[in-house]
């Protein structure tokens, strides 16, 4: 198969797209830009068609989907009841990185929602996707455009690095804004509950809809139960090397660092460090890459799995981390981070 590569970096292509939507309404797939990462998306009412995102991401077929809208209208078509709380929060939030999940109706095939009787849903904030869901029908399911466990996409060129040739079409629409997924709020039953932390946190939720629960398995190493969303339950994010965070004051997180680097070193290896601007020039060796300034967390969000990458381009023999402990971010962040270093978190 033969990907085809659209730019719509400057402005939409309308025969382009509507080729994209042409490919998604006869069960194809098309990997597209968002607000969050790049989406790989095929009909969600096409069950076949969910089944090709799991076969080409190598994806668990339980680990759920979320479908994306264009109009909020189109909700209530998919989900048997929506809460006064969801209509809050998409009134607030929506276009934007907010995931909400309902009791799914019939319509919505078990194969996109991973066999369980709810549906994830969201609108992005990003005029490539909007335009190419109501071009494809209009509920387009779409997990991260990555082989499964890989770093996220943040650019078309890191979906064609997984997926050239096995997608049939990729809306380049440039880099993202943000950098890791949407925030999913679970409001199937009884209190909001987040799921997956993202841009939009338990703060900016509870200033619209009041008490808002976090799911107590977010960071979890050993969650067994069924995953009612992505990313609850498998590792996820992760580049080549093996990942360890370093947690602790600045000073005896750097001796850490610098002491292991050292023994890279010396076999001969080269170790990746993930650092902040204000600290990279405080390593004494191997690969350094800056996540960004402390100060600016869209810095730090936007460059992780693009820095997650770069590692495996490099081919280094391990990574060791600072942690991001952000004010606002900082929940997505580390959740992100430590499912990429599979849990391996080492206190100074």
């Amino acid at each position: 198969m033969q990907t085809i590569i659209a730019d719509m970096t400057n402005q939409i292509d309308e025969k382009e797209m509507a080729q994209a939507g042409k490919i998604l309404k006869e069960g194809g797939l098309v990997a597209f830009p968002t607000e969050t990462v790049y989406g790989l998306g095929a009909n969600a009412l096409d069950e076949q068609a969910a089944f090709k995102i799991y076969a080409a991401k190598g994806r668990p077929s339980d680990n759920p989907l979320i479908v994306h809208i264009a109009r909020m209208e189109d909700l209530y078509k998919i989900v048997q009841t929506v809460p006064e709380e969801a209509v809050k929060l998409a009134d607030k939030f929506w276009p934007g990185p907010l995931t909400m999940i309902f009791q799914k109706k019939e319509i919505v095939p078990y194969g996109t929602t991973g066999g369980l009787d709810t549906v994830a849903v969201r609108m992005p904030n990003h005029p490539v996707a909007l335009k190419m869901i109501e071009a494809g029908g209009g509920y387009i399911a779409a997990p991260s455009a990555n082989t499964s466990g890989r770093p996220s996409p943040t650019t078309a060129q890191h979906v064609a690095d997984d997926m050239d040739g096995k997608i049939e079409m990729i809306l380049d629409g440039g880099s993202v804004g943000i950098g890791v997924e949407s925030t999913i709020v679970d409001l199937s039953t009884g209190v909001p509950t987040i799921l997956r932390p993202g841009y939009i946190n338990k703060a900016m939720l509870e200033e619209v809809v009041g008490q808002v629960e976090i799911d107590p398995t977010l960071l979890s190493a050993d969650c067994k139960q069924r995953p009612k969303a992505p990313g609850m339950r498998y590792k996820h994010y992760a580049p080549k090397a093996d990942m360890v965070i370093v947690e602790g004051e600045e000073e005896n997180v750097i001796s850490y660092i610098n002491d292991r680097i050292c023994e890279e070193l010396k076999k001969g290896n080269c170790p990746g460090v993930i650092a902040s601007d204000e600290t990279r020039h405080r390593y004494c060796g191997g690969a350094v890459k800056s996540m960004g300034s402390r100060s600016d967390e869209l810095s730090i969000s936007r460059h992780l799995y693009a820095v997650l990458r770069e590692f495996d381009e490099q081919q280094v023999s391990c990574i060791f981390s600072e942690a991001f402990e952000t004010p606002n971010l900082g929940q997505a962040i580390m959740n992100r981070m430590v499912k990429a270093a599979g849990h391996q978190i080492i206190r100074v």
